[in-house]
């Protein structure tokens, strides 16, 4: 019952389409835009292709949440604030995001169960495209970059929780009720600012290979999702 008051629940958010054509895919937008689709072979032998943009400046006046749109066919067929679920042909399309890009935008078969849904093809020249092509032609390389994500995630984790503690102690009707905590691990400015890129970018990576863990990943809030 609860997953399927989620699933109505993001339903209810799909607003219908205006017709526009999708916008063409730009060479600076590989980190500013995300761009995927899922083709539908119908039932005529033609083939439909749904095209889903995310445009990462285009947040909801209303949610403050990314708004992806949903193209068929090359013309804007609709739209909602994510975390949403879009009706298609055989199925829907499921897509979330955190703050540093997506965390899911799959194809999820009728009557499948959301583990079960298949990965959008993404542009190729979307930065999750060009990150795919890393995977094919050097998948070795490929998985020691995401290994090393993971490593640095987790190490930005054990520096972090301690001193951001220590931080919410400090806050003076924390510190009058509740006491102070004073951090076993204390870094220098320089380290710290150093931690917080490399976890940047460590996101980053996460997030253009679609891959997403609730505690390396954080987005805690996201709990429909």
């Amino acid at each position: 019952m609860l997953n399927r008051w989620r699933r109505d629940r993001k339903l209810k958010k799909v607003k219908p389409g205006d017709g526009h054509p999708v916008k063409p895919y730009r060479w600076w937008q590989p980190l500013t835009r995300s761009m995927f689709s899922h083709e539908h072979r119908a039932q005529d032998g033609g083939t439909e292709t749904y095209t889903v943009s995310v445009d990462y400046f285009d947040f909801s006046s209303t949610s403050g949440a990314y708004r992806a749109d949903l193209y068929r066919n090359g013309r804007h067929h609709a739209s909602a604030d994510l975390p949403a679920l879009f009706s298609v042909p055989g199925g829907h399309i499921e897509v979330a995001a955190t703050l540093t890009g997506l965390k899911r935008i799959h194809f999820i078969p009728q009557g499948a169960h959301a583990k079960e849904g298949r990965l959008l093809t993404p542009e190729p020249r979307s930065g999750e495209g060009l990150r795919a092509a890393l995977d094919r032609s050097h998948p070795t390389v490929s998985a020691w970059i995401g290994r090393g994500a993971v490593v640095v995630l987790l190490i930005a984790l054990i520096l972090g929780i301690p001193q951001t503690i220590e931080a919410i102690t400090h806050v003076p009707w924390v510190a009058e009720n509740i006491g102070t905590f004073t951090s076993p691990i204390q870094l220098p400015a320089w380290a710290n600012t150093a931690l917080l890129i490399a976890g940047g970018l460590a996101a980053l990576e996460r997030a253009l290979t679609i891959r997403y863990h609730w505690l390396l990943d954080g987005d805690f809030g996201e709990w429909d999702s």
